[in-house]
Protein backbone atom coordinates (compact mmCIF):
# COMPACT_ATOMS: atom_id res chain seq x y z
CA UNK A 1 0.00 0.00 0.00
CA UNK A 2 1.31 3.45 -0.89
CA UNK A 3 1.99 5.87 1.96
CA UNK A 4 -0.28 8.93 2.14
CA UNK A 5 1.26 12.00 0.49
CA UNK A 6 1.37 13.85 3.83
CA UNK A 7 3.25 10.94 5.41
CA UNK A 8 5.75 10.81 2.53
CA UNK A 9 6.29 14.56 2.76
CA UNK A 10 6.82 14.34 6.51
CA UNK A 11 9.34 11.51 6.14
CA UNK A 12 11.23 13.44 3.46
CA UNK A 13 11.31 16.58 5.62
CA UNK A 14 12.51 14.62 8.63
CA UNK A 15 15.31 12.98 6.61
CA UNK A 16 16.36 16.34 5.14
CA UNK A 17 16.39 17.94 8.59
CA UNK A 18 18.48 15.09 10.03
CA UNK A 19 20.98 15.42 7.17
CA UNK A 20 21.17 19.18 7.67
CA UNK A 21 22.05 18.89 11.35
CA UNK A 22 24.68 16.13 10.98
CA UNK A 23 27.83 17.57 12.50
CA UNK A 24 31.16 17.58 10.67
CA UNK A 25 32.63 16.24 13.93
CA UNK A 26 31.11 15.05 17.16
CA UNK A 27 32.99 13.78 20.20
CA UNK A 28 31.00 12.16 22.99
CA UNK A 29 32.44 11.77 26.50
CA UNK A 30 36.00 11.15 25.27
CA UNK A 31 38.38 9.71 27.87
CA UNK A 32 42.05 8.91 27.38
CA UNK A 33 44.32 7.36 29.98
CA UNK A 34 47.76 5.73 29.84
CA UNK A 35 49.61 3.33 32.13
CA UNK A 36 51.70 5.13 34.74
CA UNK A 37 53.58 3.12 37.35
CA UNK A 38 51.10 0.79 39.03
CA UNK A 39 48.11 2.86 37.94
CA UNK A 40 46.98 5.04 35.06
CA UNK A 41 47.22 8.74 34.31
CA UNK A 42 44.13 10.43 32.89
CA UNK A 43 44.81 12.82 30.04
CA UNK A 44 41.24 13.43 28.84
CA UNK A 45 38.48 13.09 31.41
CA UNK A 46 35.24 13.16 29.47
CA UNK A 47 35.29 15.72 26.66
CA UNK A 48 32.25 16.26 24.46
CA UNK A 49 32.19 18.65 21.52
CA UNK A 50 30.22 19.21 18.34
CA UNK A 51 31.54 21.11 15.32
CA UNK A 52 29.28 22.13 12.44
CA UNK A 53 30.18 22.02 8.76
CA UNK A 54 32.25 25.04 7.65
CA UNK A 55 32.76 26.14 11.26
CA UNK A 56 36.13 27.47 12.48
CA UNK A 57 36.78 26.31 16.04
CA UNK A 58 39.87 27.04 18.14
CA UNK A 59 40.86 24.67 20.94
CA UNK A 60 42.81 26.59 23.56
CA UNK A 61 44.35 25.83 26.92
CA UNK A 62 47.68 25.61 28.74
CA UNK A 63 50.44 23.18 27.77
CA UNK A 64 49.66 19.71 29.06
CA UNK A 65 45.90 20.30 29.09
CA UNK A 66 45.23 17.56 26.53
CA UNK A 67 44.74 19.64 23.35
CA UNK A 68 47.12 17.62 21.14
CA UNK A 69 45.81 14.32 22.51
CA UNK A 70 42.26 15.41 21.65
CA UNK A 71 43.31 16.41 18.14
CA UNK A 72 44.99 13.04 17.59
CA UNK A 73 41.83 11.22 18.65
CA UNK A 74 39.40 13.25 16.54
CA UNK A 75 41.77 12.91 13.56
CA UNK A 76 41.76 9.12 13.89
CA UNK A 77 45.47 9.00 14.73
CA UNK A 78 44.82 7.74 18.27
CA UNK A 79 42.02 5.81 20.00
CA UNK A 80 40.13 6.96 23.08
CA UNK A 81 40.09 4.77 26.17
CA UNK A 82 36.32 5.28 26.12
CA UNK A 83 33.84 7.54 24.38
CA UNK A 84 32.87 8.01 20.76
CA UNK A 85 34.08 10.01 17.75
CA UNK A 86 31.79 10.66 14.79
CA UNK A 87 33.09 12.09 11.50
CA UNK A 88 30.27 13.34 9.28
CA UNK A 89 27.88 10.99 11.09
CA UNK A 90 30.18 7.95 10.81
CA UNK A 91 31.46 6.36 14.05
CA UNK A 92 35.23 5.90 13.70
CA UNK A 93 35.88 4.91 17.32
CA UNK A 94 36.40 1.18 16.82
CA UNK A 95 37.56 1.12 13.21
CA UNK A 96 40.64 -0.87 12.27
CA UNK A 97 43.73 0.89 10.99
CA UNK A 98 42.88 0.20 7.34
CA UNK A 99 39.45 1.81 7.69
CA UNK A 100 40.89 4.73 9.67
CA UNK A 101 43.55 5.31 7.02
CA UNK A 102 40.80 5.49 4.41
CA UNK A 103 38.76 7.96 6.52
CA UNK A 104 41.83 10.14 7.09
CA UNK A 105 42.68 10.10 3.39
CA UNK A 106 39.16 11.00 2.29
CA UNK A 107 37.69 13.21 5.00
CA UNK A 108 40.46 14.68 7.19
CA UNK A 109 43.43 16.91 6.43
CA UNK A 110 46.03 17.21 9.21
CA UNK A 111 48.56 20.03 9.61
CA UNK A 112 51.27 19.58 12.24
CA UNK A 113 53.22 22.25 14.11
CA UNK A 114 56.51 20.85 12.81
CA UNK A 115 55.18 20.83 9.19
CA UNK A 116 56.16 17.13 8.70
CA UNK A 117 57.04 17.64 5.04
CA UNK A 118 59.09 14.92 3.34
CA UNK A 119 62.54 16.55 3.04
CA UNK A 120 63.59 14.74 -0.16
CA UNK A 121 60.46 15.83 -2.07
CA UNK A 122 59.69 19.17 -3.69
CA UNK A 123 56.72 21.30 -2.61
CA UNK A 124 54.69 19.94 -5.52
CA UNK A 125 55.62 16.33 -4.74
CA UNK A 126 54.74 16.79 -1.06
CA UNK A 127 51.27 18.02 -2.00
CA UNK A 128 50.81 15.23 -4.55
CA UNK A 129 51.78 12.46 -2.10
CA UNK A 130 48.33 11.87 -0.46
CA UNK A 131 46.70 11.64 -3.90
CA UNK A 132 48.54 8.41 -4.69
CA UNK A 133 46.77 6.71 -1.76
CA UNK A 134 43.20 5.62 -2.43
CA UNK A 135 41.16 6.83 -5.39
CA UNK A 136 41.05 10.53 -6.22
CA UNK A 137 39.81 12.08 -9.47
CA UNK A 138 41.98 14.12 -11.78
CA UNK A 139 45.71 14.59 -12.13
CA UNK A 140 47.79 14.73 -8.90
CA UNK A 141 50.20 17.13 -10.60
CA UNK A 142 47.44 19.52 -11.69
CA UNK A 143 45.80 19.39 -8.24
CA UNK A 144 49.11 20.14 -6.48
CA UNK A 145 49.81 23.10 -8.75
CA UNK A 146 46.29 24.43 -8.20
CA UNK A 147 46.61 24.25 -4.41
CA UNK A 148 50.10 25.72 -4.27
CA UNK A 149 48.79 28.63 -6.35
CA UNK A 150 45.89 28.94 -3.90
CA UNK A 151 48.33 29.37 -0.98
CA UNK A 152 50.57 31.73 -2.96
CA UNK A 153 53.43 29.34 -3.73
CA UNK A 154 53.36 28.86 -7.50
CA UNK A 155 56.97 30.01 -7.54
CA UNK A 156 58.05 27.24 -5.13
CA UNK A 157 56.84 24.15 -6.99
CA UNK A 158 60.32 22.66 -7.37
CA UNK A 159 61.81 23.76 -4.05
CA UNK A 160 62.47 21.29 -1.25
CA UNK A 161 61.56 22.14 2.38
CA UNK A 162 65.10 23.22 3.28
CA UNK A 163 64.93 25.81 0.50
CA UNK A 164 61.81 27.46 1.93
CA UNK A 165 61.08 29.65 4.95
CA UNK A 166 59.04 28.38 7.89
CA UNK A 167 55.98 30.26 6.70
CA UNK A 168 56.31 28.78 3.21
CA UNK A 169 56.71 25.26 4.60
CA UNK A 170 53.56 25.72 6.67
CA UNK A 171 51.66 26.83 3.58
CA UNK A 172 52.87 23.73 1.71
CA UNK A 173 51.65 21.64 4.65
CA UNK A 174 48.24 23.30 4.43
CA UNK A 175 48.10 22.71 0.66
CA UNK A 176 48.96 19.04 1.25
CA UNK A 177 46.17 18.78 3.85
CA UNK A 178 43.72 20.17 1.27
CA UNK A 179 44.86 17.91 -1.57
CA UNK A 180 42.20 15.21 -1.11
CA UNK A 181 39.44 17.82 -0.68
CA UNK A 182 38.68 16.79 2.92
CA UNK A 183 35.64 18.03 4.84
CA UNK A 184 37.70 18.74 7.97
CA UNK A 185 41.11 20.40 8.38
CA UNK A 186 42.73 19.79 11.78
CA UNK A 187 45.75 21.91 12.74
CA UNK A 188 48.04 21.63 15.75
CA UNK A 189 49.60 25.03 16.58
CA UNK A 190 49.88 26.14 12.91
CA UNK A 191 51.49 29.45 13.91
CA UNK A 192 53.52 28.09 16.83
CA UNK A 193 56.87 27.93 14.96
CA UNK A 194 56.38 31.16 13.03
CA UNK A 195 57.20 34.81 13.68
CA UNK A 196 54.31 37.28 13.93
CA UNK A 197 54.36 38.30 10.25
CA UNK A 198 54.30 34.72 8.96
CA UNK A 199 51.79 33.75 11.65
CA UNK A 200 49.46 36.54 10.50
CA UNK A 201 49.90 35.42 6.89
CA UNK A 202 48.96 31.82 7.76
CA UNK A 203 45.92 33.02 9.73
CA UNK A 204 44.72 35.11 6.79
CA UNK A 205 45.24 32.12 4.52
CA UNK A 206 43.08 29.98 6.85
CA UNK A 207 40.30 32.58 6.68
CA UNK A 208 40.49 32.70 2.87
CA UNK A 209 40.61 28.91 2.49
CA UNK A 210 37.65 28.42 4.76
CA UNK A 211 35.61 30.73 2.56
CA UNK A 212 36.81 29.30 -0.76
CA UNK A 213 36.73 25.58 0.12
CA UNK A 214 33.83 25.35 2.59
CA UNK A 215 35.97 23.11 4.83
CA UNK A 216 35.64 22.90 8.61
CA UNK A 217 38.72 24.09 10.53
CA UNK A 218 39.60 22.80 14.02
CA UNK A 219 42.78 24.37 15.36
CA UNK A 220 44.63 23.86 18.64
CA UNK A 221 46.49 27.06 19.47
CA UNK A 222 48.20 29.24 22.04
CA UNK A 223 47.97 32.18 19.65
CA UNK A 224 45.33 34.69 20.84
CA UNK A 225 44.99 36.04 17.27
CA UNK A 226 43.95 32.59 16.01
CA UNK A 227 41.51 32.15 18.91
CA UNK A 228 39.94 35.56 18.25
CA UNK A 229 39.56 34.81 14.53
CA UNK A 230 37.61 31.59 15.21
CA UNK A 231 33.81 31.40 15.38
CA UNK A 232 34.29 30.13 18.93
CA UNK A 233 37.03 28.84 21.19
CA UNK A 234 36.77 25.71 23.34
CA UNK A 235 38.98 25.97 26.42
CA UNK A 236 40.54 22.73 27.68
CA UNK A 237 42.00 22.64 31.20
CA UNK A 238 43.30 19.48 32.90
CA UNK A 239 41.59 17.20 30.39
CA UNK A 240 38.15 18.80 30.67
CA UNK A 241 36.19 21.46 28.78
CA UNK A 242 36.44 24.54 31.00
CA UNK A 243 34.35 26.89 28.87
CA UNK A 244 33.56 28.20 25.40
Amino acid sequence: MNQPVASQTSATTTAATAAAVTAALEGRDIHKSLPFGHGRIEILKGISLRVAHNEFVAIVGPSGSGKSTLLGIIAGLDTPTSGQVMIDGVDITHMGEGQLASIRNQKIGMVFQAFNLIPTLTAQENVEAPLYIGKHPGSPSARAKELLALVGLSHRLNNRPTQMSGGEQQRVAVARALSTNPAIIIMDEPTGNLDKKNGDNVLQMIRDLRQSTGATFIIATHDPNVARAADRAIRIVDGLVAGQ
